[in-house]
């Protein structure tokens, strides 16, 4: 476990009061929570932590497993390690007997949309405002720590249908579009290729809309990185729109991304319980 605080420091580049020591996650996976690594020639590249919480019902109280941290390192991201060790959790986690498992995420990294999203099959309909506070990691740090909180159900159909042996085919922009659905918010490109969100639309949202499409950069760090103030005009805009549509019933249940350059990255909304 000594090994996976290393990694916490080089994933997240954190201080050492934001690690989560080795003793404390010894003392979850005692009692119910679950750590997996994955490594490579016996070299720990990623690992997933998580721990028993509950949650409310009108039949009383409920158990669930939240997972706290998903890290892998720089090198060995987006060739399937994340998907591996959260496909890993799935199991172990329905071999408990539970049946949900939440977690929350930076709504606006793409990469982690695309994850948990639309490989994993998770949905939300929660945003939490600066969840943490204040953060001072490379990551995180001079933006308010917005999050969302998804929820990822073990044995439903369409988290079965990604994980499962035939695995679905991915809808893609095209689809989306051709069906129907409007983007909420399209944003203004400059001649750099950087997104402005655009605060002004007209787009009347409800159950007569069934499917929206909101868009976020396609690389916010990139952006942060060369624009702090873009990036927080980016948090806010995005913030105030998904209070609002959750608000109004709808529901994330996919991402998708344009083919062609610039890359442009959107989130699916669909009102009411989906069945995608």
């Amino acid at each position: 476990m000594h090994q996976v605080e290393e990694l916490e420091r080089l994933v997240w580049q954190e201080s050492e009061t934001d690690i989560v020591p080795a003793h404390l996650m010894n003392s979850a996976v005692h009692n119910g929570g679950l750590l997996f690594g994955a490594f490579v020639d016996q070299v720990l590249v990623g690992f997933v932590f998580g721990f028993l919480g509950y949650y409310s019902t009108p039949d009383g109280p409920r158990l669930k497993h939240y997972s706290s941290m998903l890290g892998v390192l720089p090198e060995w991201r987006d060739q399937g390690v994340g998907f591996a060790l959260k496909r890993a959790q799935w199991q172990m986690v329905r071999h408990q007997g539970i049946d949900r498992i939440t977690w929350t995420f930076d709504p606006l990294l793409s990469r982690n949309a695309w994850l948990n999203i639309t490989r994993l099959g998770a949905v939300c309909n929660s945003y939490l405002c600066d969840f943490y506070g204040k953060m001072n990691d490379v990551l995180n740090q001079g933006l308010p720590s917005d999050r969302f909180d998804v929820d990822w159900w073990v044995n439903s159909h369409r988290v079965n249908r990604r994980l499962g042996r035939r695995r679905r085919n991915d809808l893609t922009l095209v689809h989306y579009l051709a069906g129907g659905a409007q983007i909420y918010n399209p944003a203004d490109m400059d001649i750099h290729h950087m997104p402005h969100p655009v605060e002004k639309n007209d787009v009347r949202v409800g159950k007569d809309l069934p499917i929206l499409l909101v868009e976020i950069p396609a690389d916010f760090l990139a952006l942060k990185q060369a624009d702090i103030g873009l990036a927080m005009e980016w948090r806010m805009h995005s913030r105030a729109i998904f209070e609002n549509l959750f608000k109004t019933g709808y529901l994330v249940t996919d991402f998708v991304r344009s083919v062609n350059e610039p890359i442009r990255s959107y989130y699916v909304l669909c009102h009411g319980e989906s069945t995608l």
